[in-house]
């Protein structure tokens, strides 16, 4: 099926889509995996390791969603941060 007929397809409304995708090499982009090394403390290991094994997750899951958590608290903390308004005076300095 060429692309315009799907477009008409979806436009409708009207019918089911999936019969006509191919699920199975569907992918999201960006969601890729990259490998990156890190080198952590023995002492660090050590905690990760015993955090795992009490959730019960491997260690590479439990830094994943770790990294991932704080990364969506950096994000919200950065958009719930007040702009300072333009022309307004930041800084306590005495006019000269």
């Amino acid at each position: 099926m060429k692309a315009d007929d799907l477009d008409k397809l979806f436009d409708g409304g009207s019918e089911d889509l999936l019969p006509h995708l191919d699920l199975a090499k569907a992918v999201r982009p960006g969601h890729g995996a990259k490998r990156v090394n890190v080198d952590f403390p023995q002492w660090l290991l050590s905690r990760l390791d015993l955090e795992a094994d009490r959730l019960g997750v491997p260690r590479q899951s439990l830094i994943k969603v770790w990294i991932a958590e704080r990364l969506t608290q950096a994000k919200q903390m950065r958009s719930a941060k007040p702009s300072a308004r333009p022309g307004r005076r930041t800084a306590s300095r005495p006019r000269v």
